[in-house]
């Protein structure tokens, strides 16, 4: 293992490490997702929704809230069908509800 006594940006870090480069990637991926499923969701529960972490075909969104989660469950067709049309492999989209 090299050590460094110098300080190193996160992104330097993460490119110079393969498990932080994954993680930063999915991360990256996220944030696109649902910038990309936007404008699909209703700008009253737009502030309540925040990308989660991606497991395979399965995306987490982290929802403010049981009233914001159940109108996204009743989106999530919509919304996957829109990630589909994007190139997105995504087969279920999970909800978890923050407290």
């Amino acid at each position: 293992m090299n050590r460094r006594h110098y300080a190193v940006s996160l992104q330097q870090a993460s490119e110079e490490a393969p498990v932080l480069a994954r993680l930063a990637a999915l991360t990256r991926d996220s944030s696109n997702r649902l910038r990309a499923i936007e404008a699909l969701i209703p700008a009253a529960l737009r502030h309540a929704v925040q990308a989660g972490p991606i497991e395979g075909s399965t995306w987490c969104l982290l929802v403010k809230g049981n009233a914001a989660a159940a109108k996204l469950r009743q989106l999530s067709p919509a919304l996957q069908a829109h990630l589909r049309s994007r190139g997105w492999d995504v087969t279920a989209i999970r909800l978890k509800v923050q407290a």
